[in-house]
């Protein structure tokens, strides 16, 4: 599960490095896709070989843009939603949500064939847990940052769809760039399609800083108790006390990015967000079984229980299964589906032959 939850922090970064070239070409369409991405991740990379500090002011100032360009924007669509502002194919209005087809222009199976890109969009929520081991408080921190997750999810996700939604008909709206951009220039603003540019090109910069560090420690975590040389190499840390081989061979590995999007420039987003879903769909398998099994061991439960246990674990297991098993219908999810299945069947067998050769060796010890 480590060496899978590492490539999903990779296949994130790589995504991220697409859109990064994606919202630098609405300034300059001229520019190749792939360029963007590489500056940015040559910067990105120097930043985290620096310091730890550098990294956690940066994702600040990140953080920072995003919330306060969200809650514009939503304040924003909300006055134009009152006044009817009109836009070039009609007004802004309530009515925009169910015209065009309703709630399910597409039927059941458009609803079902976008779960892959939605559940894409939460990727890293499992970080919550993740950090319970580095809080002071966790009993108090953890339970407070878990029950926040709804509302922030109701306002920085369904509320600025919402209001987009609700400004320009759906139809309208290109696959290819923001939507939030696509909407506001389209509406004749366009100061707020630049700054919503700028800000969901920051939002891209801030995720792929974020893998970058997570991946460097995650690989150097790996290799710290490993006994090849190779791994021994990789879990060094620098002078300035940054696990600075790890950082970089990871973004060797998301530097593959760069050379999709010079050879695969209309169709790497797709691929490698896929990617990201089909890893991240086991890893979080990997933690509900895990959970189940605690609970086995401990029934008496702990101060933050689970909701509807056992029944909500199941209903997680089989909504994970769902998704994997519709992307098996999209063609364009089906390579990236086939690449993470031989990743975690390869993984596998070398645990297995690992497993058996150090029980060779036991077996070797004790007999002599």
């Amino acid at each position: 599960t480590g060496w899978t939850y590492w490539i999903c922090w990779v296949a994130v970064a790589m995504a991220e490095v697409t859109a990064i070239g994606l919202y630098i070409r609405f300034w300059l369409p001229g520019v190749p896709q792939w360029l963007p991405g590489l500056i940015a991740l040559a910067v990105l990379l120097l930043m985290n070989l620096v310091s730890v500090g550098l990294f956690g002011e940066a994702e600040f100032w990140f953080a920072l843009i995003k919330i306060v360009a969200i809650i514009g924007l939503i304040a924003l669509g909300v006055f134009m939603l009152f006044v009817h502002y009109k836009t070039p194919v009609g007004y802004a209005s309530l009515s925009n949500l169910v015209n065009d087809g309703g709630f399910f222009p597409k039927g059941m199976s458009g609803f079902l064939m976008s779960l892959q890109m939605v559940v894409f969009s939460f990727v890293g929520i499992e970080m919550v847990g993740l950090t319970a081991s580095e809080t002071k408080d966790p009993h108090k921190v953890i339970p407070e940052a878990i029950n926040e997750i709804p509302m922030r999810i109701l306002l920085f996700y369904i509320g600025a769809l919402f209001v987009i939604m609700c400004i320009y008909p759906w139809r309208d709206v290109s696959p290819v760039n923001s939507p939030f951009v696509e909407v506001f220039r389209n509406v004749g603003i366009p100061a707020a399609a630049d700054i919503i540019n700028f800000v969901v090109l920051t939002a891209a910069a801030s995720a792929c800083n974020s893998s970058i560090f997570s991946t460097g420690r995650l690989l150097f975590s790996l290799t710290l108790t490993g006994k090849s040389k190779s791994a021994r190499w990789t879990a060094k840390l620098s002078r300035r006390q940054v696990p600075a081989r790890a950082i970089m061979i990871s973004t060797g590995a998301i530097a593959v990015a760069v050379i999709l999007n010079l050879f695969l420039p209309e169709s790497v987003f797709a691929l490698v967000s896929s990617v990201a879903t089909i890893s991240f769909l086991f890893v979080w398998g990997m933690i509900v079984l895990a959970h189940l099994r605690y609970k086995k061991q401990h029934p008496r439960g702990t101060d933050f229980p689970m909701p509807f246990y056992p029944y909500s674990n199941y209903l997680i297991l089989a909504f994970l299964g769902l998704t994997a098993v519709i992307m098996i219908f999209d063609r364009a999810m089906l390579s990236a589906l086939i690449f993470a299945v031989i990743w975690i069947a390869t993984l596998f067998t070398l645990r297995r032959l690992h497993a058996d050769h150090k029980a060779h060796e036991d077996k070797t010890k004790d007999g002599i």
